[in-house]
């Protein structure tokens, strides 16, 4: 006993080169803790495995992992198997090793250094775990998992951006090495990804060759003839893509189901459908739909279905599977997106754009936020807004244009049927209610006598046992909870239902009697009898004026002058709709069938010459050469001082551009704006807005007239002409932005009490001249500012600001209170004194008024000089 202890004492210790102990650690690195952590790794591995989900609308990545870019402090981990893994790997280090002389006698180290490397790369700490590989090349360069740790190090290599040296030394590495089985697919797998991360699909294509067929895991065979497929289909090799997924469709439960599914997905998307069976694969796709294995991928089958329904123009049966793949339950938020992204298009293309918007708003919902595709449908959902809002005007206004220009009799004739349909329909509909209010009422109410039958049954078969405490919490709820469940209760007056039954009922029988005695023998007798006897579905509803087709014909306009405005509003909601669609959906006929629609029904001058130029370009993108060259010839004729008639005679002016583009006219305009030449914006923004009726840039125009005149006159004059931009041009940016003035700046800028100068911390000194006392301004403040250069315990500026037509301000601004805005002006007043102390002739001697900032915005704003001046 004394012997084995000491044999087994000696074959501890790590000092030793003896085979004894080189056994006894080798043994318990191997079969302990080698053995746990290996365990561990591959728990965290399956881990990985079952937190990644499987993208097939995107190419595969060769290696199933999430890389997260969450960031960790040293010593954190994110699975708890890797770090245990981790841990199980240093303790065989620590506690086995065998450094002696400089060399590892312990044979296990190297894969404990292994494992190491391989926890902390799945840990997605690539820095260390890139360490422990490089720990084995140095110090362990004839084991014999030497392979193993160089492919390691070199996906290790790949997570940290180094695609170019990894493929030199997997592909050196494959060279020189004699690699066989796992450790070749492995190698040629790693060296795929590196040439996919570096765009190089071809040669990736032949490393995935070489690892398909010697791999030994089904599921990675499957990944790599997949991934394979994928290439080919983007190089547009149909049959070779189709090679690869019939070798997975050929491994079916030998593989996931979701790429056995998935395979057949992608070579169904590949079937020609010009020169191959229909029948056939129709059938094969009804086979797919039916397979009770199938039913986790019903989404994507059926999504695949209506694809194929809709390529052959089958909208209604299309329409139907991509319904049937939303109603699927799934975790595919692309799919979703998808289904409703598709039934948007096929709505909107149908005109129907209140629903077309709905999917798109859905759409949205199973979309990353801020993502390039979302920008895109968002764009489009918006752009919608407005042409749900002018298609509505324009369906409304030709409805009721076409049934104003009938005959009497023919619109009596319309109306009159849609009055029996009218009439019929809520028939139909009270019928069916009072039946519904007749079966609730027929069920058998529970008298008291049978509750109480009822307990004493349950009193027989005995209650259940409970405690004292519980019955008293029980008999708490009950008491809590009695009023909420009275409207569930079968007693009569608890039920609204049949209360309202009652009344009804109550009312076609008595009529609306007065609440008093002998209520059944008062005067109203005799309604109650004509009540009675006219008591039918039919007389409830004959006086309804639904029914009645005069309250149609009534509702016609009739005045020349109300028709002429139907008709304008209606033009121009077709000449917004081209537009939309020209500019904003690229949707050429339908811009096109929307501008001839305008030309034919006799619009107002100020939209023609618009209308053909811009029919002119859709002609000519549509490749009607004869119909865009008759056009042209028309505007040229017809328009031959216009702008559009300067462009087609010389499309090369790139007239669009020059000094008499909207573009640039504005652009000049805004900076007389800024200059506060107003009135000069003013009467030149109206010419324009003259001359570009019809001109997407008008309403451009438009606003900077208002601010102009608001700078001018006032807020009133603003507030009227940002109202008319918000009422004329609802659906444009610019009415968008008077809307926002109106709801957000309108309350903030109508308010004219003036502020008191205690809560007021800037204050200015105003200089008032008249503009046709033929003074000269410019002199005044050069002076000005002379003087007030010379004070430097202020930072003081001045400038010139026009109050109305008939007067300007000149402004010295920077003061900090009232009384120190009046002594700095009585100061310029009084004058300097010379080197001889003799006070020299002020240079400023013009009358002022001090005024707060806040005030001072007051009276630019509402044009109240005089009341303020009054209150001084």
């Amino acid at each position: 006993m004394l012997f084995c202890t000491a044999i087994l004492t000696q074959s501890c210790s790590r000092k030793k080169d003896k085979f004894i102990n080189r056994q006894f650690h080798a043994l318990g690195t191997k079969y302990n803790v080698l053995y746990n952590g290996n365990i561990a790794l591959q728990r965290g591995i399956e881990g990985v495995n079952d937190e990644f989900t499987e993208n097939f609308w995107e190419p595969l990545p060769i290696e199933r992992m999430d890389v997260s870019e969450d960031i960790f402090l040293p010593g954190q981990t994110k699975n708890a198997d890797f770090e245990r893994a981790e841990e199980k790997a240093i303790k065989a280090i620590q506690t086995h090793g065998m450094n002696i002389g400089g060399k590892e006698k312990n044979p296990q180290i190297d894969e404990a250094y292994l494992l190491l490397g391989q926890a902390r790369y799945f840990d997605q700490r690539f820095v260390p775990a890139m360490a422990a590989f490089n720990n084995i090349l140095n110090k362990y360069p004839t084991s014999d998992k030497i392979n193993q740790v160089k492919i390691w190090r070199e996906k290790t290599s790949m997570r940290l951006d180094n695609n170019v040296g990894a493929i030199e030394k997997l592909t050196r590495l494959l060279r020189e090495e004699d690699i066989e089985g796992q450790d070749l697919a492995d190698a040629s797998a790693a060296l795929a990804q590196a040439y996919l991360n570096t765009e190089s699909k071809d040669s990736a294509l032949a490393q995935l060759t070489i690892a398909a067929e010697n791999t030994e895991i089904k599921r990675e065979k499957a990944r790599y003839h997949f991934i394979k497929g994928q290439i080919y289909n983007e190089f547009g090799k149909k049959d070779s893509a189709n090679i690869e997924f019939d070798a997975i469709i050929d491994m079916h439960r030998q593989v996931p189901r979701s790429f056995y599914i998935n395979a057949h997905i992608e070579k169904s998307n590949n079937f020609d459908a010009l020169n191959g069976n229909e029948i056939e694969f129709e059938e094969f796709l009804a086979e797919l739909e039916e397979n009770r294995e199938n039913r986790p991928f019903l989404d994507k089958i059926y999504y695949r279905i209506a694809e194929h329904h809709r390529h052959k123009a089958s909208d209604s049966l299309s329409e139907v599977y991509y319904n049937k793949s939303l109603r699927k339950t799934t975790s595919d938020k692309y799919l979703k997106s998808l289904n409703y992204e598709t039934l948007g298009n096929m709505y909107f293309d149908r005109n129907s754009y209140k629903t077309a918007g709905a999917y798109y708003d859905s759409t949205m919902t199973a979309m990353v936020d801020n993502t390039k595709p979302y920008r895109v449908i968002k764009k489009k959902r918006e752009n919608l807004v407005d042409v749900i809002y002018y298609e509505g005007i324009a369906q409304t206004n030709d409805s009721i244009l076409r049934m104003v220009s009938l005959p009497k009799a023919e619109q009596l004739a319309i109306y009159t049927k849609l009055a029996e349909d009218q009439r019929v329909r809520a028939l139909e509909a009270q019928k069916a209610q009072e039946a519904a209010l007749e079966r609730q009422t027929s069920q058998p109410i529970m008298t008291n006598i049978d509750q109480r039958k009822s307990r004493n049954v349950r009193s027989v078969n005995g209650p259940p046992s409970i405690s004292r405490g519980s019955q008293s919490k029980a008999i708490q709820t009950k008491n809590s909870t009695r009023n909420v469940n009275n409207k569930n209760s079968s007693f009569y007056f608890y039920n609204q239902t049949t209360v309202a039954y009652g009344k009804n009922e109550f009312l076609k029988i008595w009529g609306d009697r007065k609440l008093q005695d002998n209520w059944r023998l008062s005067s109203e007798r005799s309604s109650m009898a004509n009540t009675v006897a006219n008591d039918s579905l039919t007389d409830t509803v004959v006086d309804d004026i639904r029914f009645n087709p005069d309250t149609y014909l009534a509702s016609l306009p009739t005045e020349q002058i109300e028709l002429d405005s139907i008709a304008k509003e209606r033009n121009f909601a077709y000449y917004q709709l081209g537009i939309i669609y020209k500019e904003k959906f690229k949707e050429l006929e339908l811009a096109k069938t929307r501008f001839e629609n305008l030309l034919e029904n006799n619009p107002e001058d100020r939209l023609i010459l618009p209308s053909k130029y811009n029919l002119y370009r859709l002609y000519v993108e549509l490749g009607l050469n004869r119909k865009a060259e008759a056009m042209k010839t028309a505007i040229i004729n017809e328009y031959p001082e216009s702008r559009y008639a300067e462009i087609l005679l010389n499309p090369q002016s790139e007239l669009s551009k020059d000094e008499n583009s909207p573009e640039a006219i504005y652009t000049k305009l805004y900076k007389q704006f800024e200059n506060e030449e107003y009135t000069a914006v003013i009467a030149e923004a109206e010419t324009q807005i003259k001359r570009l009726e019809g001109d997407n840039f008008v309403p451009k125009f438009e606003i900077l007239k208002a601010s102009a005149k608001g700078r001018l006159y006032g807020f009133e004059a603003y507030k009227k002409g940002i109202n008319y931009i918000a009422l004329t041009y609802a659906n444009t940016e610019a009415g968008k932005k008077a809307q926002d003035i109106i709801s957000n700046a309108f309350p903030v800028l109508a308010k004219k009490d003036f502020v008191a100068n205690d809560a007021a911390n800037k204050f200015n000194v105003i200089f008032q001249f008249e503009n046709n006392a033929g003074e000269d301004i410019e002199a005044f403040i050069k002076t000005l500012d002379e003087e007030v250069a010379k004070i430097d315990y202020f930072d003081l500026t001045t400038s010139k600001d026009v109050y109305d037509e008939n007067t300007t301000f000149v402004v010295v601004h920077g003061l900090k209170s009232i009384g120190g805005a009046n002594g700095f002006a009585e100061l310029l007043k009084s004058g300097e004194k010379d080197n001889r102390g003799r006070v020299a002739k002020p240079k400023i001697t013009r009358p002022y008024f001090a005024i707060s900032s806040p005030n001072y915005a007051i009276i630019q704003r509402h044009k109240n000089l005089n009341a303020y001046l009054d209150l001084e």
